[in-house]
C-alpha cells in the first residue's frame, strides 16, 4: 500500500489573476491522477502550523507587493516559523510569484526564510513577471503536476 502524502499549497490570491494561478496549478496537480496525494489548498491568513505540520511539500502563490512578498504570506511564516522549524526540516518547497516587477526581491525574500527554516526547494520560483500572460497558466499547471508526481513517486 502506498503512503498517502499531503501537497500543502498556500496561495494569497486577492485579485481575479492570482486566482487563475491557483485554479491552474490545482487543476495541475489533479491531472497528474496521483491516487496517494491529497492537495489541501489555504490561504495565508487562515492556514496554520498544525496544518503544516501535516504537510509532506509546500508550494506557495504569492503576488509581489512592494518588491516584497504579500503581507499575508509574511504574517503566515511569522506565525508558522517557531511552530515548525524542528519538525519540518528539509520540507520541499517551491513558489509561484506574480510579479509586476522583477521578482528578485520577493524570491530573495522567500529564500531567506525557508533557508531559516531549513525547507528544501525543490525547484526555483516560478516569477511570472510583468504584463498578464495566458502561457503561466500552463506553466502552473506543470508545476502542479510535476509536483503531486515527483511526491507519489518519492522524487522529493
Amino acid at each position: 500500500m502506498t503512503q498517502r502524502k499531503t501537497l500543502l499549497f498556500i496561495a494569497h490570491t486577492p485579485s481575479p489573476n492570482l486566482e487563475r494561478l491557483a485554479n491552474a496549478f490545482i487543476d495541475g496537480v489533479t491531472a497528474a491522477q496521483c491516487s496517494n496525494i491529497d492537495i489541501r489548498h489555504s490561504a495565508p491568513l487562515t492556514s496554520n502550523a498544525d496544518e503544516l505540520n501535516t504537510a509532506s511539500a509546500v508550494v506557495l502563490l504569492t503576488p509581489e507587493n512592494l518588491g516584497y512578498m504579500s503581507g499575508a504570506m509574511k504574517d503566515w511564516f511569522d506565525r508558522i516559523y517557531y511552530p515548525c522549524l524542528d519538525s519540518q526540516q528539509g520540507l520541499p518547497v517551491a513558489a509561484i510569484i506574480k510579479a509586476g516587477h522583477d521578482g528578485t526581491g520577493t524570491h530573495k525574500a522567500l529564500s531567506t526564510i525557508t533557508t531559516g527554516l531549513r525547507w528544501r526547494w525543490v525547484q526555483a520560483p516560478l516569477i511570472c513577471k510583468g504584463e498578464w500572460q495566458d502561457s503561466w497558466l500552463e506553466d502552473v499547471h506543470d508545476l502542479g503536476s510535476a509536483m503531486a508526481v515527483g511526491l507519489s513517486e518519492g522524487m522529493m
